[in-house]
């Protein structure tokens, strides 16, 4: 056997998907719990995952937009914001397993093997859209704090710091939810050059620190969070007493306008 260069491509959008939903739009698809396997071509293929990620295997940029076209028949609010990313992958005869060059570099791409790949390659893309989620999340957050390190106080109205922390709690819920995916799939155990092409991929697109710095980040976020609508609630606690001494204190006033009368 010739060597080869087999190309994967992902695309993560900001849905997740219902692949009981998508998958009359594919007929000819496999389709197991984690994953919805379309054949396409010699022995490529693409591959859906309920994240949100769609993975390619040796498909043509043509053939692989008729098939997106094929996907937003069946959901047409799909977003057009979409994270890309691509790998490659050296199969050689004489090639031992391992990352060299950027790339990852096997005997034989078997399709179980392809599946670690294209599973992983899809995971790294879906990370991607969500670090940019909580990294806008942690910004906003940093202006928050920020305003009150600064005038000592936060502003009255809390609906805004509500919805915002409902965002934040929503995101975080969505993010732990989806990113648990990342525990070793079944087929990594069960052989060994798989469970080794899957420690090296995981390795080169860094997933467990980055997984490591999300959840920090968000765990960052909801403490500062707190923080904040301790100090907005204890505000509105004071100005309500005050509110209730003044009242008070008008009854009084108004007690003594009345015996003097």
């Amino acid at each position: 056997m010739a060597s080869r260069i087999h190309q994967f491509y992902a695309v993560a959008f900001e849905e997740n998907f219902s692949l009981r939903q998508i998958a009359p739009a594919f007929p000819e698809a496999r389709t197991s719990p984690l994953e919805m396997f379309v054949p396409a071509g010699a022995d490529g293929g693409l591959y859906f995952f309920p994240f949100g990620a769609i993975v390619t295997h040796d498909v043509p940029a043509e053939q692989r937009e008729r098939i997106f076209g094929r996907l937003t028949q069946v959901l047409p609010k799909l977003t057009t914001r979409i994270i890309r990313e691509d790998y490659s992958v050296f199969e050689d005869p004489a090639s031992t397993i391992g990352i060299s060059d950027g790339m990852l570099r096997v005997d034989k791409l078997t399709p179980q093997r392809a599946g670690i790949v294209a599973l992983t390659v899809g995971q790294s893309a879906a990370m991607e859209y969500y670090e940019r989620i909580v990294d806008d999340l942690f910004a906003r957050t940093s202006q928050l704090v920020d305003q009150m390190a600064t005038r000592g106080t936060v502003p009255y109205r809390i609906t805004p710091l509500h919805r915002f922390i409902g965002e934040a709690i929503s995101t975080r819920t969505e993010v732990l939810a989806v990113l648990h995916l990342l525990d070793k799939p079944d087929a990594a155990w069960e052989d060994p050059a798989m469970d080794l092409i899957y420690d090296d991929l995981r390795d080169e697109f860094d997933l467990v620190d980055r997984y490591a710095a999300l959840t920090s980040k968000l765990q960052s976020i909801q403490d500062s969070l707190v923080l904040v609508l301790d100090v907005a609630r204890d505000r509105r606690l004071v100005l309500l007493e005050v509110i209730v001494v003044l009242l008070i204190l008008l009854e009084v006033i108004l007690s003594i306008g009345h015996f003097t009368l």
